[in-house]
C-alpha cells in the first residue's frame, strides 16, 4: 500500500476493514519505512538496502545487479503479481500501472524469471509459489486513489488469500506494509501480519522496519544469508508468534 501514515489508517473510519483487522490479525505498531519516495522503499524490503536510491526513476535508470529475495528464490519460488500491469515483467508505467512499486523489474541478475514470473495480477491470485509480492494499482494501493479505495479493494482481495489452499494449509503468513507516510509522521506507518499462529488482536509495540519484514520472511523460507540490513534487523518473528 501506499503514502499514508499510522494515524491515517489505525482509527480512521473511512477504512473500516482495516480496522477490523487490527482486532482480528497482529499489528505493528511502532513499524517504519525507510526514506522517500517510493522507490527505496520498494528496493529496501525486498534487498535489505536501498542501493543508494533516492528517486523513483524507472529501471533503465537503476539497473540493480544485487542479491534480493527473488534471486534467493528462482525459477518460479517467487512470483510478483502487479495488478494493471499491462505485460509481464513491464518497465515503464502505463495508466494505474506504476514501475516503481515493482521490485522485481528492477533486477538484471534473474535471467528470464521477471518475464516469466512478474506478472499481471489475476482472479483469484496465482499464491503457488513460495514467495509472492502483491502490489495494488495505483488507485487501490491509495496512492492515486481514497484511503476508502485501498480499504474497500483489500475487503474483496485478502479474503481471497485467506480462502487459498496455501493459507488453508497453514504455514502461510500474510504481511500488508504501506512504503512509506505523508511525509508527515516521520515515516510511521502501519503494518498488519496475518497467520493462523498470530494471536487475534495481537500488538508489537518494538520499533520496526521493513528490513525486520524481510528478515522474518528469510527465516520463515530458510532463505540465507540474510540480506543487507535484514542480517541485523529487529525480530518480527518471535512477536508474532511467526
Amino acid at each position: 500500500m501506499e503514502n499514508h501514515s499510522y494515524d491515517q489508517i489505525t482509527g480512521a473510519s473511512d477504512a473500516p476493514y482495516l480496522n477490523r483487522l487490527v482486532e482480528q490479525a497482529g499489528l505493528a505498531t511502532n513499524f517504519y519505512a525507510e526514506g522517500h519516495p517510493s522507490l527505496p522503499n520498494y528496493i529496501a524490503m525486498t534487498t535489505g538496502s536501498t542501493q543508494g536510491i533516492a528517486d523513483d526513476d524507472p529501471p533503465a535508470d537503476h539497473p540493480l545487479n544485487v542479491p534480493s529475495i527473488f534471486s534467493l528464490l528462482p525459477n518460479g519460488a517467487s512470483r510478483s503479481l502487479q495488478e494493471s500491469m499491462p505485460s509481464n515483467c513491464a518497465k515503464t508505467d502505463s495508466g494505474d500501472y506504476a514501475v516503481r512499486h515493482n521490485p522485481q523489474a528492477y533486477f538484471t541478475n534473474l535471467g528470464g524469471d521477471c518475464a516469466s514470473y512478474d506478472i499481471p495480477l489475476s482472479d483469484p491470485p496465482d499464491l503457488s509459489a513460495r514467495f509472492t509480492f502483491v502490489t495494488p494499482n495505483l488507485i487501490h494501493d491509495m496512492h492515486d486513489g481514497t484511503v476508502a479505495d485501498g480499504d474497500t479493494w483489500l475487503s474483496t482481495f485478502l479474503p481471497k488469500v485467506l480462502a487459498s489452499g496455501e493459507y488453508a494449509a497453514g504455514r502461510a503468513a500474510v504481511f500488508i506494509t504501506w512504503d512509506e507516510d505523508d511525509d508527515l509522521s516521520g515515516n510511521h506507518i502501519p503494518t498488519f501480519v496475518i497467520a493462523p499462529s498470530v494471536a487475534s488482536g495481537t500488538k508489537v509495540s518494538a520499533r520496526l522496519d521493513h528490513y525486520s519484514m524481510l528478515r522474518a520472511t528469510q527465516e520463515m523460507l530458510g532463505l540465507t544469508p540474510l540480506l543487507g540490513s535484514a542480517a541485523t534487523a529487529a525480530d518480527m518473528r518471535g512477536p508474532f508468534n511467526l
